[in-house]
């Protein structure tokens, strides 16, 4: 390793670091705006300027050189204090003075190092340069006069994105950065271009002018818009959720988050449920939580065994699902169910249901081999970590409908039948070990499909992993919220069932409950309360202490953020209270409470992190007639669930960047 001096401390760095890396080491801040460790080098904006020695009498962007065994790096001499000072003056000699009017006032990297290194004039009193904005969709706003041209957009889109519809046009003061055609990015990342920008000529379209950074509460959350599980802030003002940001997780999400998540914060307002309803008369009218509580307990009277159901929806957390089990027990019930989308697998461990080979580990595969899935849309920030097993040299292969992953793939054929017989080259790919076969939920819904993967997978030597597509369903499968024959099981005693509770449920053909008594508890008045008796409004993710657990098995906590609106209550709050009006109470009274309990039963589930499982030796018998095509289980990647569905910024995204629809632009 090379041996190093920095402002005269020697300190020991990894072989290929740079000298911004290396001082980075040593504790020392090296202002810099076009570096970004996740990004190639491009040394565009030479503010990261340190002395070395030896080499030429002048400073040297530290982020593009080397660091070398005997090397001296001073980082705060005069020399370069002037050099700094000097790049910051060439940088501010055509931005516009809107710090008052711009959204990134209060997190503006050059706001901040302006102070710190700039200095307190200018000797430039030309007239600025102007350029007109671009249009680049509905999330990303331009403000393009105060681009430095650092082009880490431009990276992020060819390099993390994978969508080159980002780059720059024109030479030297002419230079502009656009998208291809001024069109609207088409990547589901695209968001993440406003947390890069450095200078404010990237904002967040729908927050524009709606709130100043001190102004917001910021509290820690995980995003429940797919099963990933990505860490994220959100920051609110009084009741209302304004916007939610990543966290950095290296294990889960890096620093990116995907647009969904992003934006669908403005759906938390919308179609949202604050009252009990009650049918009657076959006409759904407000009701109180008594009047509520008394119905249901009415239609429970005498019911046993059997006689009652429920089914988790896709946003559940551990703690609501938890609640509505025990319900169910103390009712002497078992048919409990979460996997509404009727997907079929083993549910004896839950390695036989994970993404094993982990969200980060993909990342080193030689050779992928996807069935049934698009992880693009369905977990895409998966795809970024296959994308960069691909740029290691790994092989991807495909079961399944052609879909741009943004990254090669070899295709094997859309039927199913092709599970059983992989052509020699995928087994070459795979002989080294350490692959991963990824199936999706699109392709577990045939029949036999769960066996011949795993099957397959212990043939390659390749690590077994299910790609869930929902926040709730591992968390729900790890409290055996499930029943033998799945949802059709349920749906078949549709009319010996006196009741039927539905958490959340939006994302399932209620017609076969069209006769029985329903209880809906969620958040907004969707597709789930069309057949509903009686309607009880539950929090949004944003509204609750909860836990959840993502694909890989993870066990995060998610903190509250705002109070739900009107009478809306927490979920296992409701089946707590039901439980006393129906005579069955639950053992817990409070949140910690629940959570003992929750840890008395599976003591992973409340704790954080991963916990290891061993995967279940794979029955044996005669080998499956796989066959049919796969239709993968996400058609509309922006409108996957109510919260989504609600959020005006994400119909858009859909209704333009999915389906070809033009909206007019007024002029400024």
């Amino acid at each position: 390793m090379p041996t190093v001096k920095v402002d005269g401390v020697e300190i020991e760095v990894p072989q290929g670091a740079t000298v911004l890396q290396a001082c980075e080491l040593a504790g020392k801040e090296i202002p810099r705006f076009c570096y970004h460790e996740r990004l190639s080098i491009a040394g565009n904006c030479r503010m990261c300027l340190v002395e070395v020695k030896p080499g030429p009498p002048k400073p040297q962007a530290s982020c593009a050189l080397p660091a070398s065994d005997g090397q001296e790096i001073i980082t705060m001499s005069p020399m370069v204090k002037k050099a700094r000072e000097g790049v910051m003056e060439f940088l501010l000699i055509n931005h516009p003075l809107d710090c008052p009017i711009c959204d990134q006032g209060g997190e503006c990297d050059l706001q901040d190092q302006a102070i710190a290194y700039g200095r307190g004039h200018s000797r430039f009193a030309e007239n600025k340069r102007a350029v007109t904005e671009k249009y680049m969709g509905p999330v990303v706003k331009t403000i393009m006069t105060r681009c430095i041209q650092c082009t880490r957009c431009v990276r992020f889109a060819e390099e993390v994105a994978g969508v080159e519809e980002i780059g720059a046009i024109g030479r030297g003061e002419n230079m502009q950065i656009t998208s291809y055609l001024e069109g609207a990015v088409t990547s589901e990342l695209s968001g993440n271009v406003v947390d890069l920008c450095p200078v404010g000529a990237l904002v967040s379209k729908p927050y524009s002018f709606e709130a100043r950074p001190w102004e917001l509460r910021k509290v820690p959350a995980i995003d429940v818009m797919d099963a990933v599980g990505t860490n994220i802030r959100l920051d609110h003002r009084l009741r209302e959720v304004m916007r939610a940001l990543p966290r950095i997780n290296e294990e889960v999400n890096e620093e990116w988050a995907h647009d969904k998540t992003r934006h669908a914060v403005d759906g938390l307002v919308r179609n949202r449920l604050d009252r009990p309803w009650l049918r009657k008369g076959g006409k759904l009218q407000p009701a109180t939580w008594e009047e509520a509580f008394a119905a249901i307990a009415k239609q429970l009277k005498g019911a046993s065994g059997e006689e009652v159901a429920a089914i988790a929806g896709d946003l559940q957390d551990v703690e609501s699902v938890y609640a509505a089990k025990q319900l169910l027990v103390s009712l002497g019930s078992s048919l409990h169910e979460c996997r509404q989308d009727g997907a079929q697998y083993d549910v004896s461990s839950p390695a036989a249901y994970r993404f094993n080979a982990t969200i980060a580990g993909v990342e080193t595969a030689p050779a992928i081999l996807l069935v049934g899935s698009n992880p693009r849309w369905e977990a895409p920030l998966v795809n970024t970590r296959i994308r960069k097993a691909v740029k290691a040299g790994a092989k991807v292969f495909r079961i399944g409908p052609e879909v741009d992953l943004t990254y090669p793939v070899t295709e094997l054929g859309d039927d199913l039948a092709a599970l059983g017989k992989l052509p020699p080259e995928a087994r070459e790919a795979f002989a080294a070990g350490a692959g991963a076969v990824i199936v999706g939920m699109g392709a577990l819904a045939h029949d036999g499909v769960y066996a011949a993967a795993r099957a397959t997978a212990t043939l390659l030597g390749a690590s077994f992993n299910l790609l869930h597509t929902v926040a709730a369903r591992v968390g729900a499968l790890d409290l055996g919220f499930t029943t033998e024959g799945g949802v059709e099981a349920i749906k078949a005693r549709a009319t010996s069932l006196k009741a039927l509770f539905l958490l959340g449920v939006d994302e399932m053909e209620t017609d076969p409950f069209a006769d029985t008594f329903t209880i809906y508890i969620g958040s907004h008045g969707d597709r789930g309360v069309r057949h509903a008796d009686v309607i009880l409004p539950a929090a949004a993710y944003s509204e609750k202490h909860a836990i959840y657990v993502n694909l890989e098995g993870r066990v995060q906590f998610s903190e509250k953020a705002v109070h739900p609106p009107g009478e809306g209550r927490e979920d296992w709050t409701i089946f707590r209270a039901l439980s006393e009006v129906i005579g069955k109470p639950l053992q817990f009274d409070d949140l910690s409470q629940l959570r003992e309990a929750i840890g008395r039963d599976h003591p992973h589930l409340v704790q954080p992190g991963l916990t290891a499982f061993d995967l279940p030796v794979a029955s044996k018998g005669p080998a499956p007639k796989l066959g049919g095509g796969i239709v993968y289980p996400i058609q509309d990647f922006y409108l996957t669930n109510p919260i989504a569905r609600s959020s005006p910024t994400l119909q858009r995204c859909s209704a333009e960047i999915l389906h070809g629809q033009v909206f007019a632009e007024a002029a400024e």
